[in-house]
């Protein structure tokens, strides 16, 4: 049965046009590699899918950097002249642009003036005076900063200071916080715990059962809270 003409049209649907494309480009390539095969011919295909991605077949016995060099000498064409002076015109606009940039950096510190006139060294004034100005303004927020940020730092300090002491006075009173009495001696220490600091106060009492040292008897150690 014979198979029906297609028509040649852009296929519409995405999925069955990649999957042509796919079948198509083989077949294209194994025509090429039976061509180059049988008539030693030099061949050469480059494709772009509607992705852009690149398929190319190119002759095992050349490579593509001589097989454009070939085609150049034969035609007598140059394919890179082109190119190349488009590439050397924007490398000369690229340059001047980069000689400018140079210029006006030397111009703001100074330098270079000697060829400007009083307007354009009044515009460079006014540019610089801006320049200046939100300097000028992001320095003083940032001492600003600076300043609520001890601020806030001194007025923690001083809340903690004003809490302990008035923890020491609430319980001046209490005995079980109070200092060591009938002339013993004490001491005391500042340890901190995980959340704040705490006060104890030490007193060395006799012991009433032994009082052999080498015994590990001796005089008991007695700790009163002050702070908490």
């Amino acid at each position: 049965m014979a198979r029906g003409k297609i028509q040649i049209k852009r296929i519409e649907n995405t999925t069955n046009r990649q999957v042509t494309y796919s079948k198509r480009r083989n077949g294209l390539f194994k025509k090429a590699n039976e061509l180059t095969v049988l008539c030693d011919a030099k061949v050469s295909i480059i494709m772009f899918s509607s992705t852009g991605k690149l398929h190319q077949y190119i002759s095992s016995s050349t490579s593509t950097k001589a097989f454009f060099d070939q085609y150049q000498m034969t035609v007598g064409t140059d394919l890179w002249k082109s190119h190349y002076e488009n590439m050397q015109e924007d490398l000369k606009k690229l340059k001047d642009v980069n000689g400018n940039l140079r210029k006006e950096i030397r111009q703001r510190v100074g330098e270079c003036l000697e060829d400007l006139g009083i307007e354009e060294l009044t515009l460079l004034e006014d540019e610089m005076d801006k320049a200046a100005k939100v300097v000028r303004e992001r320095k003083y927020k940032v001492i600003t900063n600076q300043i609520d940020t001890q601020r806030k730092k001194m007025n923690n300090e001083k809340e903690v200071q004003r809490r302990l002491l008035r923890d020491l006075d609430a319980r001046a009173e209490d005995p079980r916080y109070g200092l060591v009495e009938n002339g013993r001696d004490y001491d005391s220490v500042m340890g901190f715990s995980n959340i704040e600091p705490r006060m104890f106060a030490l007193t060395l009492q006799p012991s009433h059962t032994n009082n052999n040292v080498h015994s590990g008897a001796g005089s008991d150690l007695t700790t009163y809270p002050l702070l908490f």
